[in-house]
């Protein structure tokens, strides 16, 4: 038995803790961290995660800008409305998850600004770097020969200079740099994008934005009550509103009568009376679209018009029920209007009608109309009936007929009561049951009122990133250097060479050769060859 059969083995142990991945420990730990959060990479990431977040907003219908429409999409989705409203897609824009988002995104472009911002101070203040000692392996080299090397650098410093080149001058040599401004351009890119999402931010935060219909000889008083639909901002109150009054005295709309483009639109113009402040002086002003009117910050937008016929409607008892304007939507370009008039205060029974308004009717062709003005105007009806109703304090739509518990009318052969008017006309209701009387009509605008606190701010860090985007984009960082090197022969070899510190950029090769040219003495047009490619060696060298 060999030695090597009888020797037991040998274990080699091993120290009691093996050397692994160090423990960042909690300073650590935050430092890896905060690294990664305000990488330019984490930065696109999460730039990308807020557009696709944002996403839902657009595709399910939001709290704040339609309630009802949510309270239908919950109704309709049993499943998915109740998930939809626990992860918070009713409200995207304020919920935790796209707020964190939002703030995530913040942080990371203030953490790689900051660092950039002290980087760029120290190379503004900075000098181009020294003469590198191969300048034939840069990307660009040019040399030639002079006689009499006296006064080439300082010939080569006036040139760079002119070209708009930082230069330092040592015994031997020139050293340029330009462009400094390419990474500024960056820097106000990203704080013009950090500026843009403050901006956003209060916007969201502060701003409002809401619609009312007026109707001419009306007016609107700014408070919730006058809205027919607003979206505010989760910092918004209703004492911040503006208290202004805005009084629609007359509206104009003119359209083309001739043959090229019959009926479109040629003039929407309101007069109106402004008083901005309980107390305070009113004033007249003309509201035309994509013209508004600017009221202590708040803005007054004219975005829409029709028409609202007037009506008389009594009872059987002989009582005025109603007795108004009535506000009737466009369903078409030449504004055949479809609406509803309600008479709930009608004894014994209260009255209804569904209708559509024609401002030029077309005879023999129904309720349609053939031109967007008020050339024929015709009211068109249905009625209904039914028992007073108790009060709910449930709000419904003026634009609707719920007709839950009425009964339509008919005429003595049993077809539908339909009814055609023209302005004076009063029509008699089958059974005693009342009259209505087309009394003529009245237009009515939209307004849309709002304040957006941010967009000042906003617009102007939209501005300034094309700004520094542009010049990213079109500034070029360039170094130059220059080399006078006295041979034997007597003569001086002048050696240019460049470097792009950007890519994809052109016309080093030439700024090289032309400035080699000038500095041996040569024109433009007459440079030697040796200015105007690149050596052998250099070619050798690179390769």
């Amino acid at each position: 038995m060999t030695d090597t059969q009888t020797r037991p083995p040998v274990v080699e142990e091993l120290p009691p803790s093996s050397p692994g991945a160090p423990a960042l420990g909690l300073r650590g730990g935050a430092r890896f961290l905060w690294t990664q959060l305000t990488s330019m990479r984490t930065a696109l990431v999460l730039l990308f995660a807020l557009a696709v977040a944002a996403i839902p907003g657009s595709l399910v219908p939001q709290e704040k800008i339609s309630p009802v429409r949510v309270t239908d999409f919950i109704a309709e989705h049993p499943v998915l409305g109740p998930l939809y409203d626990k992860v918070g897609l009713f409200h995207v824009y304020t919920s935790p998850w796209f707020s964190a988002i939002y703030l995530l995104l913040f942080v990371s472009l203030v953490g790689c600004i900051i660092p950039r911002v002290g980087v760029y101070a120290r190379a503004v203040r900075g000098r181009p770097p020294r003469t590198p000692r191969n300048l034939v392996r840069l990307p660009a080299y040019a040399s030639v020969e002079v006689d009499d090397g006296s006064e080439v650098l300082q010939q080569a410093a006036r040139q760079l200079k002119q070209q708009h080149y930082r230069v330092v001058t040592d015994d031997t040599s020139v050293s340029a740099e330009r462009g400094y401004l390419r990474e500024a351009g960056n820097l106000v890119f990203h704080v013009s994008l950090l500026v843009l999402l403050l901006g956003v931010a209060i916007g969201a935060l502060f701003g409002f934005r809401g619609t009312s219909v007026v109707i001419e000889g009306q007016g609107f008083s700014n408070n919730l009550t006058q809205y027919d639909d607003i979206s505010a901002g989760a910092s918004f109150s209703d004492t911040d509103l503006v208290p202004f009054t805005v009084v629609v005295k007359k509206f104009d709309a003119k359209f083309e009568t001739g043959d090229v483009q019959r009926g479109a639109a040629r003039l929407f113009e309101a007069d109106v009376e402004v008083t901005d402040s309980p107390g305070s002086k009113p004033y007249e002003k003309k509201l035309e679209v994509n013209k508004p009117l600017n009221i202590d910050g708040t803005t007054v937008h004219l975005i829409g018009h029709g028409y609202a016929p007037k009506v008389t409607v009594r009872d059987g008892s002989g009582n005025v029920a109603f007795s108004g304007p009535v506000v009737f939507l466009p369903q078409d370009g030449n504004f055949t209007s479809a609406g509803v008039i309600k008479a709930p205060d009608g004894r014994p029974d209260r009255l209804a009608f569904e209708g559509i308004f024609t401002p030029t009717a077309v005879s023999g062709q129904g309720p349609r109309s053939a031109f967007p003005d008020a050339l024929i105007p015709m009211l068109y009806l249905n009625a209904w009936s039914g028992p007073p109703q108790a009060e709910t304090g449930i709000p419904e739509s003026i634009y609707a007929l719920n007709t839950r518990g009425m009964t339509q009318l008919k005429n003595t052969d049993g077809s539908v009561l339909a009814m055609r008017l023209e302005p004076g006309d009063v029509y008699k209701l089958p059974g005693g049951q009342g009259t209505i009387e087309f009394d003529g009509w009245a237009r009515w605008i939209k307004l849309q009122i709002g304040d957006t606190p941010g967009a000042a701010i906003s617009l102007s860090a939209i501005a300034f990133a094309v700004l520094g985007l542009c010049l990213s984009l079109f500034i070029r960082p360039r170094r130059v250097w220059v080399r006078l090197t006295p041979r034997e022969s007597g003569t001086n070899l002048v050696e240019v060479a460049g470097l792009d510190r950007a890519d994809a950029r052109a016309g080093l090769d030439e700024d090289v050769a032309e400035l080699a040219s000038q500095l041996s003495g040569t024109l433009a047009d007459e440079r030697p060859s040796a200015a105007t490619k690149r050596t052998e060696q250099g070619k050798r060298a690179r390769t």
